[in-house]
């Protein structure tokens, strides 16, 4: 493994609370794996044996309907981890995994880790911090669809990308705007109309660049009322 995905690993929230030789036992038997765009990383049904760590590039995860619809369930990138709870149940993945760019991942192996857990039981710890994170991300999905406008989520998916606090920023469109609408629980006209609305906040879409006039008041945008922000369309 390169020196500085080893180190992204060490850092990301799945082990950055581990003791230091638990943590090189973990990794001396994880290993980069390289998927091109569209390449699926694990099925919907599989057994879960491996737990990921992005280390460059974006993943989805998502699940197919009985209808045939897909749900993205979540979206992924540099430094975040994936498919622990399942792993160390050693239980089936609830949804599929998918490249949505060319990307290098951090594969470790879930065997590897619950020995440790067994000899080291305050590594659980950082399982549980990992676990609690995507809980808590998909508690925050929940709330948004259902207590703010589509105009309001895009918003706030913009500013989750800006790299400045205030001030005018330029965000890149990490993946296509098919999946960023699955993403925000919308169709992609939706989202298209949401980028519209969003010129009167100061945000311009140019391809996938998104130019925000002023970051402050984009963010008081997303937490205004919702029943102001349908009232003004």
């Amino acid at each position: 493994m390169r020196k500085e995905h080893w180190m992204l690993a060490r850092n990301s929230l799945l082990l950055s609370s581990t003791p230091e030789p638990v943590a090189q036992k973990v990794l001396e038997t994880a290993h980069e794996r390289v998927f091109d765009r569209g390449a699926t990383i694990f099925l919907q049904g599989e057994r879960a044996k491996a737990i990921y760590i992005v280390a460059e590039g974006w993943v989805k995860l998502y699940r197919i309907a009985p209808s045939g619809a897909e749900a993205v369930v979540g979206v992924f990138t540099k430094g975040s981890s994936f498919g622990e709870a399942v792993a160390f149940r050693n239980d089936t993945y609830p949804v599929a995994a998918e490249a949505v760019t060319d990307c290098r991942l951090i594969r470790i192996e879930a065997d590897a880790f619950l020995r440790q857990i067994r000899e080291n039981p305050e590594v659980a710890v950082s399982i549980l911090s990992a676990t609690y994170l995507h809980l808590h991300s998909l508690v925050a999905q929940v709330e948004a669809l259902k207590a703010q406008t589509g105009s309001q989520r895009v918003a706030e998916f913009l500013l989750e990308l800006a790299s400045c606090q205030d001030g005018s920023c330029e965000v890149t469109l990490p993946y296509d705007k098919v999946l960023i609408a699955g993403r925000l629980g919308m169709k992609p006209e939706s989202l298209s109309r949401a980028f519209a609305r969003l010129k009167d906040h100061g945000v311009v879409i140019r391809q996938n660049i998104a130019a925000i006039a002023d970051v402050a008041s984009l963010r008081d945008y997303v937490a205004a009322d919702p029943a102001l922000a349908w009232a003004k369309g």
